[in-house]
């Protein structure tokens, strides 16, 4: 019997070794970051602008405004974990050509964007960039979309203001399910620091709520994703786009994702909108 109890201590030291390796290095594993120069020159297509603005705590963050010749709103579009607006900076065109400005921030970490992370600092930045697009858009002509980690930031933010919709390119409910689909052994309840409960603050979220999910997602489970489209306010009006065929990543090509932003971006024609004057 000695080596039975020899063997489940060497198994009991290997798993607390797992969950200290997880717990002391997530921030690796949940925020795939690649900076970006300082004097780095972006090129795109469509006209833009480079954005600052200085976090609570002074953290240095930075943004990619791209403008539409006569915009009808503004997209404030939240990327996913990989990357920064170098790469995710070839989505806005879509929006633009629909007649739509994008603001595409980088989180702290992410590109040009500076300062220490944590749950609340990258939430509290999300929200002070919807705070800068009041001083130039009416709340009705914000749109917030979350793409992936990005449904994380974009959620909270439209549960404290009242942009006219939120759409969420494959969410999930709260952190805790992506990371029980990769190693579901991990008490990551007790380890995780960026739960991002997306479950709860999509209940304080009174806009129209759109979710996009690919039923063969293998990053984000889609049964997530129908958890948190369960946990949307009964009186708040809600759709589930699902792709039968999609994945994490190629929502995009389908027809049907862009016959659905065509669908609820579509402005009446009559409602044309120009930014606010804030030289007035």
């Amino acid at each position: 019997m000695n080596w039975l109890w020899a063997a489940m201590g060497v198994v009991l030291v290997a798993y607390a070794c797992v969950c200290a390796f997880y717990a002391i290095l997530q921030e690796r594993f949940i925020f795939i970051r690649f900076r970006t120069p300082k004097r780095y020159v972006y090129r795109f297509p469509q006209p833009f602008e480079e954005r600052y603005m200085e976090g609570e705590d002074g953290a240095r963050l930075h943004a990619l405004h791209f403008r539409a010749e006569a915009p009808r709103g503004v997209v404030l579009y939240f990327h996913g974990n990989t990357g920064s607006v170098r790469r995710w900076g070839k989505f806005a065109p879509r929006f633009v050509r629909m007649g739509y400005d994008v603001l595409m921030p980088d989180p702290r970490g992410y590109g040009k964007s500076r300062g220490e992370l944590s749950e609340a600092a990258l939430i509290a930045d999300a929200d002070a960039w919807y705070e800068e697009l009041l001083k130039e858009y009416d709340e009705q002509r914000i749109v917030v979309l979350g793409r992936s980690l990005g449904s994380g930031l974009a959620t909270p933010v439209a549960a404290r203001h009242k942009p006219r919709m939120l759409i969420l390119e494959t969410p999930f409910a709260n952190l805790y399910d992506v990371a029980m689909n990769y190693l579901p052994i991990l008490p990551y309840r007790l380890l995780l620091r960026y739960p991002f409960r997306n479950d709860k603050a999509i209940r304080r979220v009174t806009c129209p709520v759109y979710i996009l999910h690919g039923k063969f997602d293998a990053t984000v489970p889609y049964a997530s994703a129908l958890k948190l489209y369960a946990a949307v306010p009964s009186d708040v009006v809600r759709e589930m786009i699902s792709f039968p065929k999609g994945h994490h990543s190629d929502l995009p090509r389908f027809p049907r994702y862009q016959r659905f932003l065509e669908r609820v971006l579509r402005p009446d024609p009559n409602a044309t909108f120009a930014p606010l004057n804030t030289n007035k």
